[in-house]
């Protein structure tokens, strides 16, 4: 799977794919990685037509998902003399009305990710032009088209997908023979681009876009998926049926065309999802839980009356076949499920931990809880949280950014407002003041407005940490430096950002440590801080007390883990839930109006709320005991 022409220089018909789909895909165990081999195969081409003195046409596409493949090109044209001289390129899409020096522009992202930084030539860059008047969009399309076409066509299309299964933006009802046109956004898709924007109500309405026949000339397309918020749509890409509600399934009719998708976007695929469905398997312990569970939600039945005619009518045959019978075999599910259940996530004293995730000694324990942002501790493990403190261990919050770039300017002007009154004197508050009222849309804030709203966030933290029992000593503000640029495009990760973790943790020497699992967005904040904490775990492995330090992750407000991932479940208490909402509540910058919502419009903890539920309900409809609400988590082995 790591290499290139293996996997990208064959025509998409010469690979067999499973009977459930219709379009070549590979799916590889990072974005970083298959990112890496697209670039390769990019290159490679551009290598290619350069000795053949031609040029190469490429279609290029923004968002978050070509990130890497675009840094690794750079890296290419520096390290190793990649040339673009020879490169033409084509934009598949802006938004309209769009001006290019606005940061938001696919035209700035392109020369801040690409351009900028190789050695193409200006006139060779192409892409659709967001301040064009409405009356000549019509012939600056046709236009568009024609340029292509002189140029060649193209050689090589890159794609992402959206969650609507737009490619460009063409949307749900778009033709298979669409040219370049103007079209007005999904809702939906502008709801994903709105944390780019800093809020829904910024977001463009309309787009200019290559349409489907032109996306469908090229003569290479690679199309990237990356995250569990793509799973489903790509899974309906891939196995369903070719329609225009999903445009991307007109890539079904495409030549040479292959989905590079990662674990996690690939996760709702049959062979992934249910393989004993596809193919036969080798039965792991991980993989027999999940089938199990499946079943026992096919069927509607809990575990332990699961009857050997239940796994042959539903595919699972080989499986008895190997474990003897589904008595004995559901026994070892039931037993192994009912294991991860703790009202002791710290371990329990004097109590045999054989049959419990956690171990009972040492009976009080030094423990970390990681939070990306000033309220995904509450948010994700508000409950677990309180046990940790209600049973006596010594816990700390290391929160890892400061979250300032979530503050609306609404809330921070309050803040400075109320300021001025207490010091009316105060010249520098007076400048916080005049900034937010007069700034302009997708203006960078200032040093000291990033300052007051990381303040806010900050209080709002001491707040919850106080009301879960915490000392102020105990709690943490790393403010790693990454995210401290003023917008929503963070820095890559620095041995800065390392050394703060590390020496966080070499300062408390903790049995445990919880960090945020969340993937659901690959380049996004979270995975950023799962990243530094498994570079500083990497570097203080070999030291001593690292040895008795156990990691467990906690899924954030997008995802939870699924049951057969869950290897700790700590069930709440109604009473517990009430406590673990008001402590979210301590947010009040993020409650009502929040700022980077996702796709989901419910509050932070009404989402919070509805997926504890959620997974005490699987607990119980597999047959354990009926809890009011059940946080999950999953180890992490270094």
């Amino acid at each position: 799977m790591s290499n290139f022409k293996e996997i990208n220089f064959q025509p998409a018909g010469q690979f067999e794919e499973t009977r459930f789909e219709k379009n070549h895909n590979v799916i590889f165990e990072s974005s970083s990685e298959a990112s890496k081999i697209v670039a390769k195969e990019i290159a490679t081409l551009i290598i290619t037509k350069s000795n053949e003195d031609k040029k190469c046409v490429l279609g290029l596409a923004t968002g978050s998902s070509p990130i890497k493949v675009y840094e690794e090109l750079v890296r290419l044209h520096k390290e190793e003399g990649l040339s673009f001289a020879n490169v033409i390129t084509f934009n598949l899409d802006e938004y309209w009305p769009m001006r290019p020096d606005n940061i938001q522009s696919y035209h700035y992202f392109m020369h801040e990710h690409l351009f900028n930084h190789v050695d193409i030539l200006p006139e060779n860059i192409h892409i659709p032009n967001g301040t064009i008047k409405q009356e000549e969009v019509y012939q600056y399309c046709v236009d568009y088209e024609l340029k292509i076409k002189e140029a060649g066509g193209l050689d090589f299309q890159l794609l992402g997908i959206g969650r609507t299964g737009h490619i460009g933006f063409n949307e749900p009802g778009s033709h298979y023979n669409s040219s370049t046109r103007s079209i007005t956004l999904d809702h939906i898709t502008r709801e994903d681009a709105s944390s780019s924007f800093l809020g829904l109500d910024n977001v463009p309405r309309k787009a200019i876009t290559m349409g489907i026949s032109t996306i469908k000339k090229a003569k290479r397309v690679v199309l990237l998926a990356w995250g569990e918020t793509k799973a489903k749509v790509v899974q309906r890409t891939i196995e369903g049926d070719i329609t225009s509600k999903v445009p991307a399934t007109y890539l079904q009719n495409h030549q040479n065309a292959t989905f590079v998708i990662d674990k996690a976007a690939a996760s709702e695929l049959t062979r992934i999802k249910t393989p004993w469905l596809v193919t036969s398997c080798v039965w792991t312990e991980e993989l027999k839980k999940k089938a199990i569970f499946w079943l026992s939600n096919k069927v509607k039945k809990p575990i332990l009356k699961l009857t050997d005619k239940d796994y042959n009518d539903k595919g699972m045959a080989s499986l008895l076949v190997e474990e003897g019978n589904a008595y004995e075999l559901n026994i070892k599910i039931f037993n192994s499920l009912q294991k991860t259940i703790t009202g002791w996530p710290g371990g329990k004293p004097n109590a045999d931990d054989s049959k419990r995730p956690e171990r009972k000694f040492p009976e009080r324990k030094r423990i970390i809880i990681f939070s990306p942002h000033p309220d995904d501790d509450v948010i994700s493990m508000g409950g677990t949280f309180d046990r940790l403190v209600e049973q006596g261990h010594e816990v700390h919050l290391a929160y890892q950014t400061s979250g300032n770039i979530a503050v609306s300017d609404e809330d921070a002007l309050r803040f400075a407002e109320v300021s001025k009154v207490l010091s009316p004197g105060s010249e520098r508050i007076g400048t916080i003041i005049n900034f937010l009222r007069n700034k302009k849309t997708n203006e960078i804030d200032t040093l000291d407005v990033r300052k007051l709203k990381g303040e806010i966030r900050k209080a709002e933290s001491l707040g919850a940490t106080r009301y879960m029992g915490v000392s102020d000593e105990n709690v943490h503000f790393l403010n790693l430096p990454f995210y401290e640029t003023g917008r929503v495009k963070k820095d890559n990760l620095s041995k800065i950002d390392i050394d703060i973790m590390c020496s966080i943790i070499e300062e408390v020497k903790p049995h445990q440590i919880y960090a945020a699992g969340d993937l659901a967005d690959p380049h996004g904040t979270h995975k950023v801080c799962l990243d530094a904490l498994f570079e500083a775990l990497a570097l203080l492995k070999t030291e001593t007390y690292m040895k008795d330090c156990w990691v467990w992750l906690y899924r954030g407000a997008w995802f939870e883990w699924q049951p057969h991932e869950i290897e700790m479940a700590v069930p709440m208490s109604p009473d517990q839930v009430v406590k673990k909402r008001h402590a979210i509540f301590y947010h009040q910058s993020q409650k009502d109006k929040v700022m980077f919502q996702g796709n989901d419009t419910r509050e932070f903890w009404v989402r919070a709320e509805d997926r504890n539920r959620s997974t005490a309900e699987k607990y119980r409809k597999l047959g354990m005991a009926d809890y009011a609400a059940v946080e999950a988590f999953k180890r992490h082995y270094f």
